[in-house]
């Protein structure tokens, strides 16, 4: 078995797979201050809770954007699973070209979701991550990682909001019926949530006309994923795991193929 962990800024997701199977999946908070031994606590508890013996699993991969975490999760590895976990970064084989400036300057979580998306899906393609960034990547016909951009994410504009705007109340993420919106959490809700969906949806039609191709899918991923799609008609896949399989694929070229 093998154990696949995506640590981003906000949220650390993770997942058990059974050859090409995912037995259990988990989404958690990104605590930066977690030591290894913490690590692996929490995940013997999970895989404990969900009836998977922990000496099942012989294999870990990891993709992180936290370098601070990088020592904890080797730790986690190597005492509680007593493996050395292969960390996506520079060097792997991924079986994709990244025609970046430097292609080292891509975050780990951009390669994984793109390799994911095209192995997934085909090309050419359009990836949107909704997580502490919000990522758009452009992967073309032939498999090729073409770029893309970065905007803020969701929480962190609100936050923003709220830390400058000293009268705003904090408000929960929801869609509101209406635009025009008869009190002040509603038109908060309005101005972010609908905001945030023209932004998308203005991002991936520039993409698009750049693309110069007739059929361009667009797969949306990320914990807020559903929250802003919901309201747009340009995203054609939801695949909220797609992250996890990503590394699965990653982990075959890898290890298995190798």
């Amino acid at each position: 078995m093998i154990l696949v962990i995506d640590i981003g800024n906000t949220d650390m997701v993770l997942g058990v797979y059974d050859e090409d199977r995912l037995l259990a999946d988990w989404r958690l908070a990104t605590d930066h201050h977690r030591s290894g031994d913490e690590f692996g606590v929490l995940i013997l508890s999970l895989l404990k809770h969900r009836d998977i013996p922990h000496c099942k699993i012989n294999s870990v991969i990891i993709s992180s954007v936290v370098p601070s975490l990088m020592l904890a999760l080797q730790t986690l590895s190597e005492r509680y699973f007593n493996v050395q976990p292969l960390i996506v970064g520079p060097g792997m084989k991924t079986g994709m070209n990244i025609k970046y400036d430097n292609p080292k300057e891509v975050g780990a979580d951009r390669i994984v979701n793109a390799i994911a998306g095209y192995d997934l899906y085909g090309g050419p393609l359009i990836i949107i991550d909704f997580g502490t960034a919000t990522t758009f990547c452009a992967i073309s016909e032939s498999g090729d990682y073409l770029g893309g951009c970065i905007a803020p994410g969701i929480k962190i504009s609100t936050d923003a909001l709220f830390d400058r705007a000293a009268k705003l109340p904090r408000v929960e993420l929801l869609r509101p019926a209406s635009i025009i919106a008869k009190n002040t959490v509603n038109s908060i809700q309005a101005g972010i949530v609908y905001g945030y969906i023209g932004q998308i949806d203005y991002i991936v039609k520039r993409m698009k006309e750049e693309f110069a191709h007739e059929h361009i899918k667009v797969v949306a991923t990320g914990g807020l994923a559903n929250l802003i799609v919901g309201e747009s008609d340009i995203v054609d896949i939801i695949d909220p795991l797609l992250t996890l399989k990503g590394l699965r694929i990653i982990h075959e070229r890898n290890i298995i193929k190798s």
